[in-house]
Formats: C-alpha cells, sequence, structure tokens
C-alpha cells in the first residue's frame, strides 16, 4: 500500500502513540527498522522509508531496532478495515496454517487464487505470505528472548523454527550474533511454572468492559475471573493447560501468563488470545467512524476503547450460544458448567476453580445432552453440531466473506440468522457481523414514544456503521445492560 511520507515523517517526529503498529521506519544509514515511537534520535527524511509491515520491512533487508524492538508493537496495520479477505489470511498464518500447508491452501480455504492472495498481501502489507510467516516467527523468538527465561532451544520450538539451527542461523544473519547475546547475560531457568508474555494494543483499551462480559458467561470450571485477571482451561491437540490475561495499563498491554500443552503450541495460543481480546482493534479509527451516528456517539465517548470480545474456539462459542437461546446469560451459564463437568476432559494438575477443559466435539456426539435439563431439540442441536464438527474440522473458520460465513453457519443443526451473526462475531472475528433481529439492539434504538425498530429497519440503518457493525452492537448491549443471551 502506499504510504504518504511527509505525514509518516511528521508521525515519527512527534513519537505519537495513535501510529504505531500503523507502519515500520526503515533507516537506510542503519540498516534498522523500528516503531514511530522509537526513542533514538530521529533520522534525516532522507534516510527513511516507510513500510505498511514489519514483514516488508525485514524482506526489504532491514533489521528490527533492539531499542523499540518492533515485535512489542501493537498487532495493527493501516490495511484494517480495507481487506477483510487480508485479515481473514492473517488469522490463519497466525495460528500455523503455513506450517501445515502453502499459500495455495491458504487460498483455497478463503475462496479465492493464490495470485490474488499474493496481490492482496503486496498491496496492503507490501510482503509475501512466506515473509508475513517468517517475521512473525522471528518477532515471536525475539520477544521470548527478552520476556522469559526459556533456554533457546525452547525459544526455537516455541516460536515455530523448524530447528535450532536454522534459528541461530537466522538471528546471525539479522543481528550479526547468535540470538543468546540478545538476553544480556540475563540467566535461563528451563523449569518456569508458566511462559509470561506481554501483549500490546493500541490505547485507549476498555479492560472493564471485556471483563464484565467475559464475567456474566464464564463456565464454571472452565473459565473464572479472579481480581480483575480472566483465567481459563485450554486443550490444543488433546493437550491440555491454562491461561491468565490480566490488564497492564502503564504497559498498554496485557500480560498473558501460559501454562501451555507442549512449547510448540505456543504462537496458536498466542494468536488465540489475541483475536479473544481484540488486540487488532484500532479504537480511535472505529469510534470516528461509529460517532457520525448521533446515538452511538455519547455512547462512543463515555466507553472509548471498546473491544469486541472474542472466544477460545469456534466449537465452544457456538454450543454455548445455542445452550442460551431463549433464557438468560446466567442460566446458560450455568448449563455450560454442567455440559462441561459431564463431558469435559478434568485438567491435567488442576487449578482452583479451574477443574475441566470445554468438551470436545468428540465427547459430546453421540451424548444424550437433553438430560442436563433442557429441550430435547436443543439437545439434539448441539450433538448434531458435534457430529458436523467432527466431520469438517475447519467448519469454524473464516470464509471467503461475511456473508459465506453465515450461509454455511446457518446450515448447521440449530443455528439460524442470530446465532450464526454471534458466532461468527465472537467465535470468527468478524468485525461486521450483527445479530439485528436481537432484542437488546432493538430496545437500545427504540424511540421516544418506546416503539422500537424492526429487525429490517435496524439492519438499514446499520449500514452505516459498516464494517463496525459488530462494535456498534457492543456499545448498544453494554449501554442497556443487556442479559439475554439470544432471540429468535
Amino acid at each position: 500500500m502506499e504510504l504518504d511520507h511527509a505525514a509518516c515523517y511528521r508521525a515519527l517526529t512527534a513519537r505519537d502513540h495513535r501510529f504505531d503498529g500503523r507502519f515500520f521506519t526503515a533507516v537506510s544509514s542503519t540498516g534498522v527498522y523500528c516503531r514511530p515511537v522509537c526513542p533514538a534520535r530521529t533520522p534525516k527524511p532522507e534516510n527513511c522509508t516507510f513500510f505498511p509491515s514489519a514483514a516488508a520491512a525485514q524482506e526489504a533487508g532491514y533489521r528490527p531496532c533492539l531499542r523499540c524492538r518492533p515485535e512489542t508493537s501493537p498487532d495493527l496495520g493501516a490495511w484494517r478495515g480495507t481487506s477483510a479477505t487480508v485479515s481473514r489470511a492473517l488469522g490463519l498464518i497466525e495460528t500455523g496454517a503455513l506450517d501445515e500447508a502453502d499459500v495455495a491452501g491458504i487460498a483455497d480455504r478463503l475462496g479465492i487464487g493464490e495470485r490474488q492472495l499474493r496481490r492482496l498481501f503486496r498491496r496492503h502489507l507490501g510482503a509475501s505470505p512466506v515473509a508475513v510467516a517468517q517475521t512473525r516467527r522471528v518477532l515471536l523468538a525475539k520477544q521470548l528472548i527478552h520476556e522469559t527465561r526459556l533456554p533457546m532451544t525452547d525459544v526455537a520450538l516455541a516460536s515455530g523454527f523448524g530447528s535450532v539451527r536454522r534459528f541461530n542461523e537466522t538471528f546471525q544473519q539479522l543481528y550479526g550474533c547468535p540470538p543468546s547475546e540478545l538476553r544480556r547475560g540475563r540467566t535461563t531457568d528451563g523449569n518456569a511454572e508458566a511462559i509470561t508474555l506481554f501483549l500490546r494494543y493500541q490505547p485507549p483499551y476498555d479492560w472493564a468492559a471485556i471483563i464484565d462480559f467475559l464475567s456474566a458467561r464464564a463456565i464454571p470450571g472452565v473459565e473464572t475471573i479472579d481480581d480483575g485477571a480472566y483465567a481459563r482451561t485450554i486443550s490444543l491437540d488433546g493437550a491440555t493447560g491454562t491461561i491468565r490475561v490480566a490488564h497492564e495499563p502503564q504497559r498498554q498491554a496485557l500480560r498473558l501468563a501460559i501454562r501451555p500443552p507442549r512449547l510448540a503450541a505456543l504462537p496458536a495460543i498466542l494468536a488465540r488470545v489475541r483475536r479473544m481480546f481484540d488486540l487488532g482493534a484500532e479504537p480511535h479509527v472505529i469510534g470516528k467512524h461509529l460517532e457520525a451516528d448521533p446515538v452511538l456517539a455519547p455512547l462512543v465517548r463515555a466507553r472509548p476503547g471498546m473491544r469486541v470480545p472474542g472466544a477460545w474456539d469456534g466449537f465452544e462459542v457456538a454450543v454455548r450460544a445455542i445452550l442460551g437461546q431463549q433464557i438468560t446469560v446466567g442460566a446458560a451459564t450455568r448449563l455450560a458448567g454442567k455440559l462441561s463437568m459431564a463431558y469435559g476432559e478434568p485438567l491435567d494438575g488442576a487449578r482452583g476453580a479451574l477443574t475441566h477443559v470445554f468438551p470436545s466435539p468428540e465427547r459430546l456426539a453421540g451424548g444424550d445432552i437433553a438430560a442436563l435439563g433442557m429441550p430435547r431439540s436443543r439437545g439434539a442441536a448441539i450433538e448434531g453440531l458435534a457430529a458436523a464438527a467432527i466431520a469438517e474440522p475447519r467448519l469454524f473458520h473464516a470464509r471467503a466473506d461475511l456473508s459465506v460465513t453465515i450461509a454455511r453457519l446457518r446450515g448447521l443443526p440449530g443455528i439460524g440468522e442470530w446465532t450464526a451473526q454471534y458466532i461468527a462475531m465472537r467465535g470468527l472475528r468478524e468485525t461486521d457481523a450483527f445479530p439485528a433481529a436481537d432484542v437488546g439492539l432493538l430496545r437500545a434504538l427504540a424511540d421516544a414514544n418506546g416503539r422500537r425498530p424492526s429487525p429490517e429497519e435496524l439492519l438499514a440503518r446499520a449500514e452505516a456503521w459498516r464494517p463496525w457493525r459488530a462494535y456498534a452492537a457492543l456499545h448498544l448491549w453494554t449501554a442497556t445492560g443487556t442479559k439475554v443471551e439470544t432471540t429468535r
């Protein structure tokens, strides 16, 4: 994508935090690329080249700055909101899609051609999909070197390098020294109980809103809120672990403590946490867009930095949504707890209130779910959903566009329009998902006489909120204190 050199240079000289993560500055005189907030002396404008992504700068031959540490930049991009396809492709890359397949495989999953996907990456990120994956691997390794005490062999494994040799060669090439020298004498300890990392965001961040939302829906035994921090059990490829996420406002970051099922799962865990807590959002851009609506404007000003709470797993949020049909959030949460205790796998080394992982599709398929206390039709819908998820492991992956995703979800047992939009919003990170028939949204937009708009009228009004309709929904839900999980 084209970046305005003069505008970028002004943001660089001002150390403007609003642009952190939106572009990177490569300096020809040093061979280094930096964040806009780098504390180093401002380079001359003629020595600066601006790139839309770290991958583009690194592919052009620049190495990451050791002072501002680009790996700690908010995971943003000036292209966000302009290319949903690139966003979906990045989500797949973050969860290791290029470790399992090639670029053609990702393109096929998104329903586009490989050449088109490569062109989109060049246009919006200035780099190829493979370069993006490689850069993410290097920057994660660098973050692990700086923020943990893992031995270098574990760093190589946890950041996705195929071998320690390749890991060492890459760092020698980039930095002119082995990776161990970047740690600057810090001791290592491979027996630390948890891996702790800081995940940066672009402020403001309404932590209170997102923690209230998750607290109301926390599944007993699987999730818990303690001292303002969120914790849950996780399962990847049959191995279990835990995560704990707390807010560190002074760092403009979330503090993530992970007891991973295995070190190689770390990139996938980080990707899920970033998506779950919506760390890629640009609140200034979204807020400015939504403030054009007179009803939303005071809500946006009252809750700047509102995020759309995601979910750890698409199947989990789909089951949770079906359980919540026509009942309150509290009742649905209790049912989800009963389901987890009855069918979930016990956590290895249970820790306090965290005792079970959420049931996998294999554990729910063929079970008598309705016996837990719900209508037979709802229990059958969950059993059918589990069978569908077993038959299609990528069932809850984003499709080529939102309409295709919604159509696919609506074809599943027990999932109507509201439920499909809710799953797309939370489980698939579709920023434009919008459950227009929701009672809470209709109530929030009632006129002075109490007349609520019809779902069709609400959809027409929400056209102006695209591509951020999910954020509009969260603002309206939060303002009205909605306690109904779903409607039909």
